[in-house]
């Protein structure tokens, strides 16, 4: 957790304000390092230390519908800063479970849940192919930026969906978004940082994963 206070700065996502979190931007070391340099001291590429356009979008839908988690078992796959589970535990879910790989991750999200009072459960380790029993809501932002990754992920959230999981996306035109597969619920133009992305507004749209 000292790496993670010291690396970034407490702010309001631009497309979802209501929500704060630890963040890193220009003024801290951690922006600056390539990939190569991450390695080299033993850390993953820091998701967890950026508000990504797919879960800014998917965060601010939840907001917005709070019916769509109100009561519910949520779990926030790929969950990085737990930006998306925020927005569930505040939009009135029963029960928030974040999940994420990487255990950076675990760390920044019971910062960032403190931060808002907003009670998560860290689910750590590869969820992928799970039935996932006694969820009702899986909620998924910027997962569909790698090949390999989305070849595993649709074949799954077919399967959650039906089986009943309520299985939605939040997605800025990544590469492998399946969009065969996804019944369109709402767009937003969400700020971003071209240090991060191609441009800075990114057209993010939130799915329901037929």
């Amino acid at each position: 957790m000292d790496f993670i206070r010291a690396n970034t700065a407490v702010v309001a996502p631009p497309h979802v304000p209501e929500i704060r979190l630890h963040l890193a931007d220009e003024a801290h070391e951690l922006w600056h390092k390539t990939e190569e340099e991450l390695q080299e001291i033993g850390l993953p590429p820091p998701f967890w230390a950026f508000a990504w356009a797919g879960g800014q979008g998917l965060a601010r839908y939840v907001l917005d519908h709070p019916a769509s988690v109100r009561g519910h078992s949520v779990l926030d796959f790929a969950t990085g800063s737990g930006l998306v589970a925020v927005a569930a535990a505040k939009a009135g879910a029963a029960s928030v479970k974040a999940n994420d790989i990487d255990p950076f991750c675990e760390p920044a999200v019971r910062l960032n849940a403190a931060l808002n009072d907003a009670p998560i459960i860290f689910a750590p380790g590869n969820l992928v192919g799970s039935d996932l029993p006694g969820t009702d809501v899986l909620l998924a932002g910027d997962v569909f930026f790698d090949r390999e990754m989305s070849a595993a992920l649709i074949p799954w959230f077919g399967q959650l969906a039906a089986n009943g999981v309520e299985v939605l996306v939040g997605d800025p035109g990544r590469s492998y978004l399946p969009r065969e597969r996804l019944s369109f619920l709402a767009v937003y133009e969400v700020p971003v940082t071209r240090a991060l992305e191609d441009n800075e507004v990114k057209r993010t749209s939130v799915w329901r994963f037929a």
